[in-house]
């Protein structure tokens, strides 16, 4: 049936003839074709009208199967036109999924594998004309290579996946595990394991792909100030004087160089050789004295360990850009003493978030 022309204000007749139509083409199309042009055309139907108001039931029916044509009438309002967009319609740099848990496995450098409870984040960018994502793709794609031990390359297979399924540009995938790696104590013999909270994060902008490698290295930081004042007062005045120090944390972020791998180890034994005075875990009275020993032997400002740890990477041919960013939790003050730097682009900011510098404590 062609109707010529643009009916501007239908009438009751119209509607009638309308109806019949949608009627006739709906009697002889696949529900799957109902449903995809408007799943409301079903209630038009002679036997499969519905009252205005059912009696709904109230018993989960735990048989029923949802086949392909009940599927198709399912609402998806995330993937509707973009005149149910709210708001402004402007690109979104990142949308999706942070912090859902599953075990995954990671190779060590010695060879070895470990299963580690990761934390993820997941998120693609979203064009100015598209309402939303499904964000549960996210966590399919993911859980599809999950089996698998873990590397980059796995992290990238992860992503091309969820790229593909959600029809973005740019992507960004990142796991936070919480790496195990045995200790010894400085005199005693003794070993204890020391615990690291690392990040991987893969980076996709513009078809280029960043690898950067995060790490939060906790160390105790004697004042070199507090230090000399402490020894001026034994010299001159013969008085028992004791220099501050505290526990404090260096949050360390490094782009991998293409073609390099970089290991979790790798970078815990970088961060120590920067900075010797990590935390330690087990501990007898000589453990005790060295571990003063060593403090005194390496007092360190806040401004001398952002540049130690800068100094190990820039001569590290496997990093790219960094970012160090450190937080001296005083033991003398009510406050933290803090420092940030940065070299290359990946990390460049004029701005940076106003809790940044509250994120770096030790949780225990």
């Amino acid at each position: 049936m062609n109707v010529q022309g643009r009916i501007e204000t239908p009438d009751d007749n119209d509607a009638r003839a309308a109806l019949e139509v949608l009627r006739a083409w709906a009697a002889k199309a696949d529900p799957v074709e109902v449903a995809q042009l408007d799943p409301a055309i079903a209630r038009l139907l002679p036997d499969r009208e519905l009252s205005n108001y059912p009696d709904l039931s109230r018993e989960y029916d735990d048989s029923f199967e949802a086949d392909a044509a009940y599927k198709a009438t399912l609402p998806d309002l995330q993937n509707g036109p973009s005149s149910l967009i709210v708001g402004a319609h402007t690109r979104i740099e990142h949308v999706g999924i942070s912090n859902f848990r599953l075990p995954v496995r990671f190779h060590t450098r010695d060879n070895g594998d470990l299963t580690l409870e990761a934390s993820v984040t997941g998120t693609v960018s979203l064009e100015a004309e598209k309402k939303g994502i499904n964000m549960s793709r996210v966590m399919r794609s993911f859980y599809a290579h999950a089996e698998k031990t873990f590397s980059f390359e796995v992290m990238e297979s992860a992503l091309d996946d969820y790229m593909d399924d959600l029809e973005s540009f740019d992507a960004r995938l990142m796991m936070r595990v919480s790496f195990p790696v045995k200790r010894p104590s400085l005199r005693s013999g003794l070993e204890g394991w020391q615990y690291y909270d690392i990040a991987l994060e893969l980076i996709e902008t513009a078809g280029v792909r960043t690898k950067v490698i995060h790490l939060d290295y906790v160390y105790s930081s004697t004042c070199p100030c507090s230090l000399e004042l402490s020894e001026h007062a034994r010299a001159s005045r013969g008085q028992l004087a004791t220099p501050h120090s505290q526990r404090s944390v260096a949050r360390i972020s490094a782009v991998v160089e293409p073609g390099n791998v970089l290991w979790f180890e790798d970078m815990i034994d970088l961060a120590r050789a920067a900075v010797p005075t990590e935390t330690q875990v087990m501990v007898k009275r000589e453990d005790e004295q060295a571990f003063a020993e060593l403090n005194a032997a390496n007092p360190i400002f806040v401004e001398d360990a952002v540049r130690a740890f800068a100094e190990r990477l820039l001569a590290e041919p496997r990093v790219g850009d960094f970012r160090i960013v450190a937080s001296h939790q005083e033991s003398l003050h009510s406050h933290d003493a803090v420092a940030m730097l940065t070299e290359g682009e990946t990390f460049a900011s004029a701005s940076v978030d106003p809790k940044l510098f509250a994120t770096l404590i030790h949780q225990g």
